[in-house]
């Protein structure tokens, strides 16, 4: 029987991290989007700093003209992203009453899908909740919260005990980013800690729309699953009774599992990660499927490209790949990549079926991503009808620009 140790430690043991003021003034583009409510002040931007900041302390943006309160944030001395802001257009006090307000404002949008047989969600998505760089997922009990900044050490033992009020957890897991891990002090922390309650298992059983998954909580990816999809994987289990699915970056199997919930008589996950697939079949068999599961532990493109040498068709193909452009620079051989992997996939549908592509690269705006995926099925001679275009599920709200990343559109494809 396998065992697993966590490290723990208590709520009393956060780190106590004293904090300063500072004033800062932007160059005009930066006041520009400080007023315009934008989250973000690089390091660039900075024209004028009254002392030199620690991780945590209270940025105060004026004005250049009138010296005015323009807007005021967290410092982060590590990252590029120099504030990150929280308060805009009037001063306020950063307290607990105030990331209380916060997190009660980010729960109401969330109590939609809580009426759903649904026990996961994101209660805090960063900037989109106002609180950027800070992510709280919930699986079941278990509340995973990643940092992505050290502006928010200072102000952990405010936030914990908020968090868990608000989501009713037994258990808080704290997840670090590798940035964090790399650069600066974490007074003690490390990722993976449980912060409060207990854990019997890394791997931590949660409901999706009634069906069953699993997180884990201490080493898998992100906070331990990708829930912004929830609602796209719920329509291919609508649409899959008595199809056969092809799943295509299956990771964990979130598509598959809900196809073969819904009727799928056949669906085989592809992916390069043999110990991926493997959660999928757990996934899978968590909710005793009446269909044939197959996997395939291989590179997308070259098991794409198979399975047309074989003739294999599929009523339905989910292509949703990992970001391919996690900068600008990277843009062009995005949409390479995503003109390919359409072309491929169209190939392995049949008549009347329907191919689902998405992308989660923020960098690609929706508009081109949409685009691109048109021109490459253009050049295939096949007919098609973009039908929906969708994105991403209410517990992941968009606040600003950047926060909108995940893109999905369904094409029913003809002769």
């Amino acid at each position: 029987m396998l065992t697993f140790a966590f490290q723990v430690i208590s709520m009393k043991t956060l780190p106590d991290i004293e904090i300063t003021r500072l004033a800062i003034k932007l160059k005009p583009a930066g006041e520009r989007a400080a007023r315009r409510g934008h989250p973000w002040v690089f390091e660039g931007s900075i024209v004028k700093q009254s002392v030199s900041g620690k991780a945590g302390d209270l940025a105060i943006i004026y004005d250049q003209k009138k010296n005015k309160f323009l807007a005021c944030g967290l410092y982060d001395p590590y990252s590029p992203i120099r504030v990150k802001l929280l308060q805009f257009g009037k001063g306020a006090t950063i307290d607990a009453a105030w990331f209380e307000e916060k997190i009660q404002a980010a729960f109401a949008l969330r109590k939609p899908l809580l009426e759903t047989d649904t026990n996961s969600y994101r209660l805090i998505y960063g900037e989109n909740d106002g609180l950027p760089g800070l992510i709280a997922d919930v699986y079941a009990n278990v509340l995973v919260v990643k940092l992505y900044s050290h502006a928010w050490l200072p102000y952990l033992k405010d936030l914990f005990p908020l968090l868990l009020a608000c989501s009713r957890c037994d258990t808080l897991v704290l997840r670090l980013s590798r940035n964090l891990q790399k650069n600066g002090e974490l007074h003690g922390l490390s990722d993976g800690q449980v912060i409060s309650g207990t854990l019997k298992s890394e791997v931590v059983i949660f409901k999706e729309h009634g069906l069953l998954f699993s997180a884990n909580v201490i080493h898998g990816h992100k906070t331990g699953y990708f829930l912004d999809h929830r609602h796209n994987r719920k329509k291919v289990g609508e649409l899959a009774k008595g199809k056969r699915v092809l799943d295509v970056f299956a990771y964990a199997g979130g598509f598959s599992v809900h196809a073969l919930a819904g009727g799928a008589k056949e669906v085989v996950s592809l992916d390069i990660s043999a110990q991926a697939l493997e959660m999928a079949k757990q996934n899978a068999t968590l909710n005793s499927p009446k269909g044939q599961h197959k996997t395939l532990a291989v590179d997308a493109f070259e098991g794409l490209k198979d399975l047309a040498n074989q003739g294999k068709s599929f009523d339905i193909v989910v292509i949703d790949p990992p970001s391919f452009a996690k900068q600008a620079s990277e843009i062009p051989k995005a949409k390479v990549s995503y003109q390919r992997l359409a072309k491929l996939g169209s190939q392995l549908v049949s008549k009347n079926g329907i191919l689902v592509l998405a992308s989660c690269s923020s960098r690609v705006k929706s508009e081109a991503f949409f685009e691109w995926m048109e021109e490459a099925l253009a050049t295939t001679g096949l007919e098609f009808d973009c039908r929906e275009r969708t994105g991403h599920d209410v517990d992941h709200p968009i606040g600003f620009e950047e926060g909108a990343y995940l893109k999905c559109g369904w094409y029913w494809l003809g002769s």
